[in-house]
């Protein structure tokens, strides 16, 4: 089997089993306990947030240690806008993740937030000028994301904080597809706020970290204890946070490399891929886009049934977001590009770690090609 999923989740990995195995048994304390056991799991979780920090260019105290991407995300989105007196207006895109878009969809359904929608190409890039010219005195938060998760467009994110800066808006972006391919240097990004997941990275599923800049307030979404400075109650995973460590440290050990590697493998399949079936297009743009990312849409066929046929030849793979699996309505991402509702529903998405080669990269070209001819033989 070839596992080409990754951007929905990824194998937790050896080094983060091991590293996480003392603070599920001898060292399980919680980190609020004042004794032995207690504390030396506080320990480990302030080794972790001091991990995460350095990958993020930022100081420990500015990252919030949550469930996930899609927790980090409501923390940021709604979090912010309703600590910030100065409005309620927010700016992002249709191609959001659906933890962003439902998190601002309540604060308009709730707290009447109003919300505009910054155009995107038929690439995925975001209108920069129309982006700008959306930006108001009373504009609460910007958010848009720096990879999308279907289709691979990495955006211009500096160029947006810079323009949200020159109002004092602050800034928000979802880099949980981002992470391990993309240098996420906070400073360099302009960004006030920046979600990542671990299970996107080989830490187990189940933890994920916000980082805030300190100088923004922000609103907790969940309340109790008070843990992680007042934003986020809740006993910490330290597991889960030591395991999210080792997954950030061991990511940017190779990330150049394994970058430069991934996206020479990429052009080369989307290459072959349209070569075998020159009817596909490719979906999002076609080099400003993750390394491990290839998405394509197929005209005249079903993306369902194509992802049967590749796992009936060994090839894992999806038709766009997994936290939209079982939804019977195409894709927002690509119905926001611009694709029909049918050409939609034929999508399939590729995403891989840096484990898979240009080999075998190669034979599933062709098995795409064998795939989608034989569906398109048997009329589904």
């Amino acid at each position: 089997m070839i596992y080409l999923d990754a951007a929905a989740t990824s194998a937790v990995r050896r080094e983060v089993l091991e590293a996480m195995w003392p603070y599920l048994t001898g060292d399980f304390g919680n980190p609020s306990s004042h004794h032995g056991v207690g504390e030396s799991a506080a320990r480990a979780l302030a080794d972790a947030r001091a991990t995460v920090a350095a990958w993020l260019g930022c100081r420990a105290s500015e990252v919030v240690f949550t469930s996930g991407g899609t927790e980090a995300d409501n923390l940021a989105i709604k979090g912010i806008a309703l600590a910030t007196p100065r409005g309620r207006h927010i700016v992002t895109t249709a191609i959001e993740h659906e933890a962003v878009l439902a998190s601002v969809d309540y604060l308009v359904r709730q707290h009447g937030f109003t919300v505009d929608y910054a155009p995107v190409g038929r690439d995925g890039l975001i209108d920069v000028d129309a982006f700008a010219a959306l930006l108001r005195p009373d504009t609460t938060l910007a958010s848009v994301m720096l990879a999308n998760n279907e289709v691979g467009t990495v955006q211009p994110i500096a160029r947006l904080t810079a323009l949200t800066h020159e109002l004092r808006i602050p800034f928000h972006t979802d880099a949980v597809q981002a992470a391990g391919w993309l240098p996420l240097d906070v400073t360099t990004l302009g960004v006030d706020a920046l979600s990542v997941s671990g299970h996107k990275l080989g830490a187990p599923k189940g933890i994920g970290a916000l980082f805030v800049r300190g100088r923004i307030p922000i609103e907790p979404v969940l309340h109790g204890g008070g843990q992680e400075r007042g934003k986020r109650s809740g006993t910490e995973n330290v597991a889960g946070a030591v395991g999210l460590a080792t997954a950030v440290r061991l990511a940017a050990a190779n990330r150049e490399a394994q970058s430069a590697a991934a996206a020479r493998a990429r052009d080369a399949f989307m290459a072959a891929v349209l070569a075998e079936l020159p009817d596909a297009r490719l979906t999002g743009h076609p080099s400003v886009r993750l390394p491990g990312t290839a998405s394509f849409v197929f005209p005249g066929s079903n993306g369902e049934t194509i992802l049967l046929e590749l796992e009936r030849r060994g090839v894992v793979s999806s038709s766009g977001s997994a936290c939209a699996a079982g939804s019977e309505d195409a894709s927002h991402v690509l119905l926001a590009l611009g694709y029909e509702e049918d050409v939609a529903r034929t999508a399939v998405r590729f995403s891989w770690g840096p484990e898979v080669d240009a080999d075998q990269l190669a034979g599933v070209a062709a098995a795409v090609g064998d795939a989608v001819r034989e569906v398109a033989a048997l009329g589904r």
